[in-house]
Formats: structure tokens, C-alpha cells, sequence
């Protein structure tokens, strides 16, 4: 079957889409990705998005409005990356996350955590006149899962291996790694992990941004912050955030690692007279040490490979300094097993769709998110004239 998976993640970049072959169901489960594209908002609409997860209020009205545009742009990255191709048959879409509660211990008012992602399926399903699976992060939550990470199960299909330990690191804005035990092992499937990291590319970009007033938006290659030397009193005070003790599951966002933690950073840093470039690599660190400091705390087992993937895995830097805490571990990229460090997690909410629309097949891990039970993961919308569409819903049997 020929999907197209789409999202846009913290960092709010544009829209990921992966235009994807996918054959077999869970672990014969195929990939082949056929186009792959970053699709810029307009900047405006960039600004708009940026402005509400960093808690600006807004109208119901203007929320709306929010909601349709973002969808528009989802629904006309759909119809671009589908030229020159097979015709498409399914769309899954994540959306654009502007909230994300993840539920706490002790919230006795409704014991269920809260997640936003806007870009409405219905609309890109009319617009494109294909069925859109979208919403995915609802059913996980209903269950009392934190509705996140849910790429784990995706991950543990296309890249676990008979006998290597491994990580999947994705550093998009915010970080997240599933474990993958060997699955030669009896039992293997219980003994995946997964959980949020922390800060994966957001700190560093929101650093760069202030220290050039805009005029540079991330820091390539990591050859800036390269400069510099990470001041390690600095990260050991930061690692002693509560975030980074909790025990998975576990999820976050910009709602904590945003503009405002990035201020503290700022002001922690003064007492230490930092220079631009040792500031920006203390910031890095804080990426690499929360990442490793995960593992050490929470996965009791020897890593034989890390596989990064996402935007991070492009800094340099920022991969020599994880190798420098994980001494004993290879890191690699997705890239490197054939799965597009750039498009994974598009790939990921195709074959998300593909299970939810095509198979009837739960999506989530509860190991994972903590959710009670597995779950459909998605809602399904239908394109209006979707009768008279000449892929009749037969084609989906």
C-alpha cells in the first residue's frame, strides 16, 4: 500500500512528509520510502504556532482559524509530494502539537493527561480526497498512557535485531528513545522501552536564536558550540531538574523546555562568566548528558548500538559529545540500517495509519506510554464523496 505520512514536530521547522511503500504487518512489516520532504509554514503561520505553545492566549475563533491553516498546509504537502507517484491511498497525520500535559502523579481532578495537535484530519481528507487517520495521541491518553512516545512499537518492528541491544535515539525539538532488547530473547516485546529525554534540538536552536537576535535559527553541524567548552558544574545543576529524575513513562515539550527554561539556563550560566561559544556548548551538553543520563538510570542492560535519526543526528558535535559519555556503545544512524534519519517519524505515522485503518492493529506500547491496555490509535476521517472515490473502501481489505 502507498501512504503518506506527515507531521511537524517542537521544533515547528515545517511539515516532515514521507511518501512510503508498505508491505507485511508487524515484525515482516517493510518500509520503503519512496519521497521524502520538508514542507516550510509560511512564516507568519511559523510565528503564529511558535507564539500559542509558548502559552500566548488566543480566541476559540482564532484558534479555528489556527486549526485550518495548519491543516491546509498538511493537506497541500500531501498533494506536492504525491507528483510523479503511485497513487496514494491512506494519509497519517500527526498534526502540529501546541499542548502536551502529560498526566502526573496526583492529579486527582481528572487522572488523564492532555495533548493538542492541531492540522483537523477531516479537512486534509477532503482536501486531498484521501482517507486521513489522525489525532493519534487521544485513545493512549483515554487509557491513562501519557500518549507518548508512540513511534516505539514502529521502532521495534523495523529496527531490532536478533541479538544487539540498541537504542533509537530520535533528537527532533524534544528527545525520545526506545530501547530494543534482542529478539531472540524469550518474552522480547515486554522488555521494550521507551520514553521523552528531554531537550533534544530546542534549547540549542532557542540559544543560537538569542545570541544572534534571530538572524541564525540553529547552529550547523553544531560547529559553533564546537568552539566552546561545556562548563560541567552547570549541566550537574541541570540534570537535577525533576524531569530528569522521573522514572518513564514519561513525556514532555516545550511547555517545560522552552523560552523560559532557556532564561534560567541564561541566568545560571552569568555566575560562571561564560563566552557565547562555551554557553551554546553548555547547552549542547545539557542534550548529551540528559540523553546518557537516561540510559544509565533507567535501562539495566549493555547498549551494543545507538541509532540516532531526526535533525540532531546531523550535529556532529553534538554526536562526538554522546559518544564521550557512551563510551561502550556504537552510535550509527537510522541511515545506516536504510531508514531516513530525516523521515522516520513521518514513516512511523504511515505505518501508524497503515495498522489503524488497514489492519486493525493497537499501535501504542503500555510498557511504554503507561497506558492501561493496547489501543487503535487514530481517528479516521473520510474524504465527503469517499462512495464515489474509484478506490472503494474494498481496495483497504
Amino acid at each position: 500500500m502507498y501512504c503518506i505520512g506527515l507531521m511537524s514536530g517542537t521544533s515547528v521547522d515545517g511539515i516532515d512528509a514521507a511518501l512510503v511503500e508498505i508491505t507485511g504487518t508487524e515484525l515482516d512489516l517493510k518500509t520503503n520510502l519512496l519521497s521524502g520532504k520538508i514542507y516550510p509554514y509560511p512564516k507568519d503561520l511559523k510565528s503564529k504556532i511558535i507564539e500559542v505553545c509558548g502559552g500566548k492566549p488566543i480566541s476559540i475563533e482564532e484558534f479555528a482559524r489556527l486549526d485550518d491553516a495548519i491543516a491546509y498546509c498538511f493537506a497541500q504537502a500531501a498533494k506536492m509530494i504525491q507528483e510523479s507517484h503511485p497513487q496514494v491511498e491512506l494519509i497519517g497525520s500527526h498534526g502540529q502539537t501546541v499542548f502536551h500535559r502529560p498526566l502526573k502523579e496526583g492529579n486527582k481532578e481528572t487522572q488523564l493527561g492532555y495533548s493538542v495537535q492541531l492540522g483537523r484530519g477531516s479537512v486534509i481528507a477532503n482536501l486531498t480526497g484521501i482517507p486521513t487517520v489522525s489525532n493519534f495521541r487521544v485513545a493512549d491518553i483515554a487509557v491513562g498512557g501519557q500518549g507518548a512516545p508512540l513511534v516505539s512499537k514502529v521502532d521495534a518492528c523495523l529496527l531490532s535485531h536478533t541479538t544487539r541491544h540498541r537504542c533509537v535515539q530520535n533528537i527532533g525539538g524534544i528527545g525520545n528513545v526506545t530501547y530494543l532488547p534482542p529478539h531472540q530473547q524469550p518474552h522480547w516485546e515486554q522488555e521494550i522501552r521507551g520514553w521523552d529525554t528531554g531537550p533534544g534540538n530546542i534549547l540549542i536552536d532557542l540559544a543560537v536564536q538569542k545570541l544572534t537576535n534571530g538572524r541564525q535559527t540553529y547552529d550547523n553541524n553544531g560547529q559553533w558550540a564546537s568552539q566552546g567548552t561545556p562548563c560541567k558544574p552547570l549541566v550537574q545543576q541541570w540534570l537535577k531538574q525533576e524531569f530528569f529524575q522521573q522514572p518513564p513513562p514519561k513525556s514532555t515539550g516545550r511547555e517545560l523546555f522552552g523560552y523560559v527554561y532557556l532564561e534560567q539556563c541564561w541566568q545560571d550560566a552569568r555566575t560562571y562568566h561564560l563566552t557565547n561559544e562555551d554557553w551554546l556548548a553548555t547547552i549542547t551538553e545539557l542534550t548529551a548528558a540528559s540523553i546518557a543520563d537516561s540510559y544509565h538510570r533507567f535501562i539495566n542492560k549493555p547498549i551494543n548500538e545507538i541509532l540516532l535519526c531526526g535533525g540532531g543526528s546531523r550535529n556532529q558535535y553534538l554526536a562526538q559529545r554522546l559518544q564521550k559519555h557512551l563510551l561502550n556503545s556504537q552510535i550509527l544512524t537510522t541511515n545506516d540500517l536504510g531508514i531516513s534519519t530525516d523521515f522516520k517519524e513521518s514513516i512511523a505515522f504511515s505505518v501508524l495509519a497503515y495498522w489503524r485503518f488497514v489492519c486493525g492493529i493497537s499501535g501504542n506500547l503500555p510498557q511504554v506510554t503507561g497506558g492501561k491496555r493496547p489501543m487503535l490509535l487514530g481517528e479516521i476521517h473520510l474524504p465527503i464523496d469517499w462512495e464515489k472515490n474509484s478506490l472503494s473502501s474494498k481496495s483497504f481489505g
